[in-house]
């Protein structure tokens, strides 16, 4: 994800990348050398320099709370890969430091990247939405998930201190941006977690006594959400690393008709939108399509809404999606946490009753 967004402001017109860190000096220097910038392998050296307007945080989740705070007590503006931190408290460190950043200097942009809202599918089912095209919104139905790939029991995302959980803040944590995008705030929230896959060396893939998930000890590799807004209306969402041909799926219905959103471009499929109008008569509705080419451009898109967000006028926003904000990000590390809290009280319980 760094060589992502290094390229994407190397390419765009009012970015010049200064400088790439990665504790890795490979790396570092093969980054530096494709893009023609400095390169360190300490990233605490980059706050302090005056030539840095905005820094991008790419890393595991353990360290991007501590970079992302020295980066806006910095005064700089601040691109921050999701989740924004393995917890809600993590979170709110980061917001913290955007409020305190604000009342020393001038008021530095700070977003997340949830990419999808970038997608040209996903940000044309929205406008069609706010236009009225499905009438009031009743529900969303959608599933994101991939099979990994062998060792992936082995990688940092299932690590407790590293990752701080599994697929619910590896790729549920999109679906619930996306479902904030579309409903607003879910002050209700339920749901579970399952290890059944991806449980480490310990062999108990696909045979254990028990498929639970214990936050902290055991990754989940799939994540069940329901979540209710203050109206009643509801998100149904599944992320998983057991999807084993991958797949992205977003559906919103409401009272005229239905968008849905499938594939994502590469593997996921080829990206399109159908968008279904109800037949008030009964019978069948009236459906029209739209596939979506270019995909590979959405963190360039993405990069564009930051830019914007930092230096008002630089570029057209009226095409670009709003990018998510901190706010929006300790929202959803709300509801994660929540779901966490919810898994280990019933552990809890179930081991009251063994």
């Amino acid at each position: 994800m760094g060589r992502i967004r290094a390229l994407s402001a190397h390419r765009h017109p009012h970015c010049k990348v200064v400088v790439v860190a990665d504790s890795d000096p490979g790396r570092a220097s093969e980054l530096a050398r494709e893009i023609g910038c400095a390169w360190v392998t300490d990233w605490q050296q980059i706050p302090a320099m005056r030539d840095v307007d905005a820094l991008a945080v790419c890393t595991p989740h353990k360290f991007l709370t501590p970079v992302g705070v020295a980066c806006l007590a910095s005064g700089k503006h601040l691109f921050c890969e999701k989740p924004m931190g393995r917890s809600l408290a993590e979170g709110l460190q980061l917001a913290e430091a955007a409020r305190t950043s604000a009342q020393h200097s001038a008021v530095p942009a700070a977003v997340v990247g949830f990419t999808l809202r970038h997608h040209p599918a996903v940000a044309r089912a929205r406008q069609l939405v706010h236009a009225g095209a499905i009438g009031q919104p009743f529900y969303i139905r959608a599933s994101y998930g991939h099979g990994g790939r062998p060792g992936y029991d082995r990688e940092w995302r299932t690590d407790p201190d590293l990752g701080g959980g599994g697929e619910l803040l590896d790729q549920g944590v999109h679906l619930i941006d996306l479902s904030r995008w579309f409903l607003g705030d879910f002050p209700e929230v339920d749901g579970t977690l399952g290890a059944y896959f991806w449980r480490g060396e310990c062999g108990l893939a696909g045979k254990a006594e028990s498929f639970a998930a214990e936050p902290g000890l055991i990754a989940e590799d799939n994540a069940f959400l329901l979540l209710r807004t203050a109206m009643n209306q509801a998100a149904t969402l599944h992320a998983s690393w057991t999807q084993w041909k991958n797949c992205f799926a977003f559906e919103i219905f409401g009272a005229e008709g239905t968008l849905s959103v499938n594939g994502l471009g590469g593997s996921y499929g080829a990206e399109t939108l159908v968008h279904t109008r109800r037949n008030r008569d009964g019978g069948v509705p009236e459906v029209f399509s739209e596939s979506f080419e270019g995909t590979a451009e959405v963190w360039d898109r993405e990069w564009s809404a930051f830019v914007a967000a930092a230096l008002p006028g630089s570029s057209s926003a009226s095409d670009l999606s709003q990018p998510a904000s901190v706010h929006d990000g300790c929202e959803v590390l709300r509801i994660t946490e929540r779901i966490y809290d919810l898994v280990r009280q019933r552990h809890v319980a179930r081991s009251a009753l063994a």
